[in-house]
């Protein structure tokens, strides 16, 4: 019969969550041999005693050693897996995998420990999440922060459940359920209350514990004070009695176990005596019963065995297979690539250095200028230049305007770059297009130059960094140049694309044939890392 357990319980005592502890402990102390002993025999693994001792008795040294020579293939796999997240999972992902991954720890969690176990394991992922968001989620950290506190688990009383609730009659109060059980009615609270007490010093004195005297040894004013608490507790006592008989809605089912005292039937101040006196007054006599052998009843009676049946029926049902196959992949709809950021993160990126910032915003002012001087006159480039960068760029030092001018004016005279500054190319062209593997890219181009025959698109690099030639190019130029060259086949389809990364500090331009750029087009787009800024 399932249980759903106690209302309120530590999350430390349920054995599922020792059991994933004990998997937490063995990733950071794999010779803890206690700690790898109980894991064995937990259900994660389902070791018998036999199958431990085989593997423990008689050797040198450690457990985990002679367990990673002997243990079986399968065994041996989820211990080493466990391992392998010791450094690099955090605790909720850690939990997660042993639960959902391939071990099946949920599973076999609850195959081995009834549902019940389901309400700590949850709560034990809630944990491992409220960790992670107040401290460094690594399982050592969490395991010292679990084994400091004790979190107890308050479940939701009023949730539906098919199963049996166990729970005070404290607990149940604003509650109500189909069948109602009151397993433990024979209870006398003469015999229940302990052998202490509390006495008042005084009218307005401390109240002090005492060892509770026999009945023959009572005197004030201790005697009057135990009668008056005596009195408040049988209030409570049938008051308590009155709250658990009105849970049930349709089913009260009162019962419980005799003791050696209790020779002539229940106590006469029980739960049980009180239901049996009033069921008297009802005439209800006892009858045979095929279950509890005879019993007292009173009102309708329904045979339950159409419903016992069903429910055996669906205990007895093979699980289908497609619930234990992973979730296929989710289709990931098309989402804008920016060319500049879609660099895979495989180049290491040191903290800018002031000789790095300099260069950065020196490259910003060379875009600037590459985009507003083409159009203008050769013998005003100078000036207009110049009065640009001291009044709109705010560059105040000479020098550096200077040499800013010098570069810009060079490359843009320059005969082999004179096609792509010519007023017909454009200057910081935005395109947009989904290429046929269903990326769709979006991105600016700093000069473009279409013609009936071809397409011409040249990026600015103005790093200090120059590749000597095509082969030294960072990959990461090679995946931008190669998505933009993806979009623009798409945009002007039949004509031919030819890309180039012109490099300032020479300047250099590097032509890239198609051939150069084939590998890197975005053709896999869960490799592909957004918003990756361009090194």
């Amino acid at each position: 019969m399932p249980v759903a357990g106690v209302d309120r319980l530590l999350l430390s005592a349920p054995l599922a969550v020792q059991d994933l502890l004990a998997a937490a402990r063995f990733a950071v102390q794999p010779l803890d041999d206690l700690n790898l002993a109980a894991l064995l025999v937990s259900p994660l693994f389902g070791w018998s005693q036999d199958d431990l001792f085989a593997a423990a008795h008689g050797r040198d040294g450690a457990l985990w050693p002679r367990v990673r020579d002997t243990a079986p293939p399968a065994t041996l796999e989820s211990l080493q897996a466990i391992l392998n997240m010791a450094d690099f999972a955090t605790p909720h992902l850690f939990f997660e995998t042993i639960l959902s991954g391939p071990i099946q720890g949920r599973r076999k969690l609850l195959l081995r420990l009834g549902p019940e176990a389901r309400d700590p394991i949850e709560e034990l992922l809630a944990s491992a999440l409220e960790f992670e968001t107040s401290a460094t989620p690594s399982l050592q950290l969490f395991l010292d922060w679990f084994a400091r506190g004790d979190v107890e688990i308050v479940r939701d009383p009023s949730a539906p459940l098919d199963a049996v609730r166990v729970m005070t009659v404290h607990g149940s109060k604003g509650l109500q359920a189909p069948v109602v059980i009151l397993a433990d009615a024979c209870v006398d609270p003469a015999r229940s209350r302990g052998g202490s007490a509390k006495l008042r010093l005084g009218e307005e004195g401390p109240i002090v514990p005492i060892f509770r005297p026999r009945s023959d040894e009572l005197c004030e004013p201790l005697k009057s004070q135990l009668e008056a608490q005596d009195r408040l507790d049988r209030q409570e006592h049938w008051r308590l009695l009155y709250v658990g008989m009105t849970r049930a809605e349709e089913r009260l089912f009162i019962g419980g176990s005799l003791g050696p005292a209790d020779r002539n039937g229940a106590p006469a101040t029980s739960w049980y005596a009180a239901a049996e006196g009033a069921l008297d007054g009802l005439g209800c006599e006892w009858t045979d019963h095929p279950i509890w052998g005879r019993a007292r009843l009173f009102g309708r009676r329904e045979v339950a065995a159409k419903a016992q049946a069903a429910a055996q029926t669906a205990r007895s049902t093979a699980l289908p297979e497609w619930l234990g196959r992973p979730a296929p992949v989710e289709s990931r709809p098309p989402r804008p690539l920016a060319p500049s950021a879609i660099g895979e993160d495989d180049v290491a990126n040191p903290p800018p250095s002031p000789e790095m910032r300099a260069a950065a915003e020196r490259g910003r002012l060379l875009h600037q200028l590459f985009e507003r001087l083409p159009d203008v006159p050769p013998e005003e480039r100078s000036d207009r230049a110049d009065a640009w960068l001291r009044h709109s760029a705010g560059v105040e030092d000479e020098d550096v305007r200077q040499s800013l001018i010098t570069d810009a004016c060079r490359i843009i005279a320059h005969r082999a770059y004179s096609d792509i500054f010519t007023p017909e190319a454009l200057a910081e062209a935005p395109i947009a297009a989904v290429t046929a593997d269903g990326s769709v890219i979006t991105g600016t181009i700093d000069r473009l130059l279409v013609t009936d025959g071809a397409v011409r698109l040249v990026d600015f690099k103005t790093g200090r960094a120059v590749p000597a030639g095509p082969a030294d190019i960072p990959v990461s130029h090679l995946r931008q140049m190669a998505a933009y060259h993806a979009a623009l086949e798409v945009i002007f389809p039949g004509r031919t694309i030819e890309a180039a990364l012109l490099y300032t500090a020479g300047p250099v331009l590097h032509p890239l044939p198609r051939e150069l750029l084939l590998p890197h087009m975005p053709l896999d787009l869960d490799r592909i890392r957004l918003n990756q800024p361009d090194p």
